[in-house]
């Protein structure tokens, strides 16, 4: 249907799939705008709640994704390579690289939490079969956010993640219902601590009045997990947000952390995404705005047009004072008429379309037409057009 991202992407030159690989995607320039945007916004809500972002290697050694676990569970969606004769694997999850920063250092009572989030380019070995656009792919940003916390400060901790996918969320317009996922019947480590893991982020979603459901036995096989299933304006419902227990990877790397008591403890980690792959979030965002993006995330926020050619001087100079101002703006210099040109400018749904005519030139003002109304405002003073436009991407 003309709803589909991989017909709009082609359209607004965001994207392509090529087959020399296969569930991999080429970012164009503009699309390459909304994804850094969107990282970008994360990126500032993240430094508010005292994330630390870190980078790790894509390709680490097998020993490690042994203690990790993914060799015994995950094996099958991994690629290998070879470095001197030793296995090494790409990586299909972040969560190790994670891990081994906080080893690399003495950790006590008072540096927990540690919030280490990570932008992390991840392969997962996709039968062909299920790869479809930005919806399935085999590599992809994934969002990590790994929490090492104290078990008292657990619940606390949940509930903050909480409040940040909810205030995500609703930024986009996306409506969303909640799933607590507990133990599946092939669970790793002691019932015991299941339970306590399942009491906090219960408790977490009791104490933020959210309504959730339960899936009983749906939860990894390391830890229990919340799950944000999110409505698009298609009626769709998409898994991405996810808060993760998780008890068996800080046993298994012998994490350690000293406590008041001049003990050493093991800490708890919690791990979580936000947009989960970006790029699929991205492809979500394209149908659920039909490419009609909010102005903060359009790769091109206004396009300048001469109404003749008496005024392309007139039309460059406000171009170029726009763009001063941080706006993407662009003045559309082709051969051919203004109708041609506003509805070429329709079709790539720039959400402001300014066209300088003698008047505009004489009173030092513009005419804006806003994306999707028929309505041409006249008289627009350069300021409070800018005024207006940096108050919607802020």
């Amino acid at each position: 249907s003309e709803n589909d991202h991989r017909i709009i992407g082609k359209n607004l030159d965001l994207y392509s799939f090529q087959e020399v690989a296969p569930g991999m995607v080429f970012l164009h320039p503009k699309g390459k705008i909304i994804i850094n945007e969107l990282i970008e916004f994360l990126r500032n809500e993240d430094r508010k709640r005292n994330y630390l972002e870190i980078s790790t290697p894509l390709i680490m050694n097998k020993s490690l994704w042994e203690i990790s676990g993914h060799w015994d569970h995950y094996k099958d969606n991994m690629f290998f390579t070879s470095i001197d004769d030793t296995e090494f694997a790409v990586k299909p999850m972040n969560c190790p690289g994670a891990i081994l920063v906080f080893k690399n250092a003495t950790r006590s009572y008072r540096d927990l939490p540690l919030k280490l989030t990570e932008l992390g380019f991840v392969h997962r070995n996709e039968l062909s079969g299920v790869l479809s656009g930005l919806f399935r792919l085999r590599a992809f940003t994934q969002d990590d956010a790994h929490i090492f916390v104290t078990p008292e400060q657990l619940e606390k901790e949940i509930e903050k993640v909480i409040e940040k996918v909810d205030y995500f969320y609703k930024i986009f317009g996306f409506e969303f219902r909640v799933e607590l996922s507990t133990r599946p019947e092939k669970f790793m480590g002691e019932k015991n601590l299941w339970d306590i893991a399942e009491k906090s982020l219960e408790g977490a979603l009791k104490s933020k009045k959210m309504k959730y459901k339960i899936n009983k036995g749906d939860g990894a096989f390391y830890g229990p997990k919340i799950d944000f299933h999110m409505k698009d304006s298609l009626e769709r419902s998409w898994q991405l947000a996810t808060i993760q227990v998780d008890f068996q990877m800080p046993q298994r790397f012998e994490l350690k952390y000293t406590g008041k008591d001049n003990k050493e403890h093991v800490p708890v980690i919690i791990h979580t995404v936000t947009y989960g792959a970006i790029e699929r979030f991205f492809g979500i965002l394209v149908e659920h705005y039909k490419g009609a993006f909010p102005v903060w995330l359009s790769p091109i926020q206004a396009r300048v047009l001469s109404f003749t050619d008496r005024s392309v001087k007139a039309a460059q100079k406000i171009t170029d004072e726009i763009a001063k101002h941080g706006i993407r703006v662009e003045f559309d210099s082709r051969d051919g008429t203004v109708e041609y040109k506003v509805r070429d400018a329709e079709m790539q749904k720039i959400p402001y379309i300014i066209v300088i005519g003698d008047k505009e030139e004489k009173a030092n003002t513009l005419a804006v037409r806003k994306h999707g109304q028929k309505k041409v405002e006249f008289g627009v003073k350069l300021d409070s057009f800018i005024k207006e436009v940096k108050e919607k991407i802020e």
